[in-house]
């Protein structure tokens, strides 16, 4: 059975940092990109980075380049998201997924950026 489950998320103020992690099981996950999507309400689902299936960083989006770091684990199979600087338009549920095309993506984290 294909998972990939986040973590991490939650309510932090503005300037504060925040790690969501994804977890992934029942596919061959070194074989794939994979990606961090977001999406808010009211506001189109927006790409936040992408990484290779080697770990290297396709792209970021940018309004999050300089501030997010993404990284992955193959041996652990797990990526990663480092969350510095946030913003409170940063709040949004953050999904991870395989990139370019979806074929497996998780439930969303939370996000919540507000003083």
């Amino acid at each position: 059975q294909v998972q990939l489950v986040e973590s991490g998320g939650g309510l932090v103020q503005p300037g504060e940092s925040l790690r969501l992690s994804c977890a992934a099981s029942g596919f061959i996950f070194s074989d794939y990109h994979m990606s961090w999507y977001r999406q808010a309400p009211g506001k189109e689902r927006e790409l936040v980075a992408a990484l290779s299936f080697t770990g290297a960083v396709m792209e970021y989006g940018d309004s999050v380049k300089g501030r997010f770091t993404a990284s992955r684990d193959n041996t652990e199979e797990t990526i990663t998201l480092q969350m510095s600087a946030l913003k409170p338009e940063d709040s949004a549920l953050y999904i991870c997924e395989t990139y370019p095309i979806p074929r497996f993506r998780g439930q969303g984290t939370q996000v919540t950026v507000a003083s």
